[in-house]
């Protein structure tokens, strides 16, 4: 299972499923990451904590907490 966090820099992402619970869940797809979802990883701190991404033509950073309960492929 890749998740939004393994994702490398540059690279062009599908979103297969969120995991997580209620409300937590419910922000990540009102950020617009919902399934079969385009993102684009635009940068990643040094530290790998946040990370930036292009999502429906808007720029985002998302915790690594967050992007890890994106399963990508």
């Amino acid at each position: 299972m890749k998740t939004l966090k393994d994702a490398k820099i540059g690279e062009t992402v599908k979103v297969v499923k969120l995991h997580g619970e209620g409300a937590v869940k419910r922000r990540i797809m009102d950020m617009g990451i919902t399934k079969g979802t385009e993102i684009y990883v635009r940068k990643v701190a040094p530290l790998g904590d946040p990370v930036e991404i292009t999502v429906r033509a808007y720029e985002l950073s998302l915790r690594k907490a967050d992007a890890q309960m994106v399963e990508v492929e």
